[in-house]
């Protein structure tokens, strides 16, 4: 697991949205693991104002809220679409299909699509709790696309996209954890100091399913890249006079491999 501590959300973006870009231009086909969510949306961003070619990627989306058709403005196929879909030239976009009553179909359906489509490159946040796409605490690490009950604390967390509390769904389709690690390299962003007790855990604490982003240690090759903030509660960070900033502060848990893409101007982990 390499780390990259930069100083804000959009020295992040940016490192993010060229280590992506890199991908693309890396292979004839490609396919891109993509997340919803407040995170990558300065990433999304930048694409629709560069508009590349992304004729030759296929991209699979991690979940989707159970009871909300596409068209909804909080699904998240709706999200998709408003901020990337509708501006750029995918080959194939992939998303669970919200309003299939079937869950074990369409959990099947899901798992086929992965299948056929592994993600050269999986784009992660990460949750206040450490969940990752929606794998709650204590989710079997073994799991692949399942419906997943939200704990109190995401439906809280989500409670802001929508007009009362009672309107956030409760339940998802996810992609499961055993899937996100088959993912050829994988990029988790995370940005504020809501989410620095979920990075120190992940980064500093044990793999345990009590922390399902901690899994990620066990993966080959997962940049992670946050701001100060989000970096803060590390000891790394504490104890380094210039915080770790605008660089690396080292592997931690994982093995010597690194992007592909690289990181941009934040250089390298030795």
């Amino acid at each position: 697991m390499s780390l990259y501590v930069v100083s804000d959300k959009e020295e992040l973006t940016k490192l993010a949205y060229h280590m992506i870009l890199g991908v693309i231009h890396s292979k004839k086909e490609v396919t891109l693991g993509l997340a919803t969510g407040s995170s990558p949306e300065g990433i999304y961003e930048m694409f629709r104002k560069s508009r590349p070619d992304v004729s030759h990627v296929t991209t699979v989306n991690l979940d989707e809220y159970i009871g909300l058709p596409a068209d909804h403005e909080q699904s998240y196929a709706y999200f998709m679409k408003t901020q990337l879909f509708d501006h750029l030239n995918f080959k194939e976009t992939h998303i669970p299909d919200g309003m299939n009553p079937d869950h074990e179909a369409e959990c099947a359906r899901y798992d086929a699509i992965l299948a056929a489509n592994v993600p050269d490159l999986q784009l992660l946040g990460i949750g206040n709790n450490g969940h990752i796409a929606f794998n709650e605490p204590v989710t079997d690490f073994e799991l692949r696309t399942h419906v997943e009950e939200l704990t109190q604390d995401t439906i809280d967390a989500n409670s802001r996209f929508f007009e009362t509390p009672d309107e956030v769904p409760t339940s998802a389709y996810t992609m499961g954890i055993k899937s996100i690690m088959e993912a050829e390299q994988i990029l988790l962003i995370a940005m504020g100091t809501s989410k620095a007790e979920a990075i120190k855990a992940m980064v500093e604490g044990p793999v345990t399913e009590a922390m399902p982003a901690s899994i990620l240690k066990n993966h080959p090759n997962v940049t992670v890249l946050v701001d100060r903030e989000a970096a803060s509660l590390l000891e790394a960070v504490q104890n380094s006079s210039g915080g770790c900033g605008g660089g690396c502060c080292g592997d931690h848990h994982g093995s010597d491999n690194h992007s592909s893409g690289g990181c941009g101007s934040g250089g390298g982990c030795g």
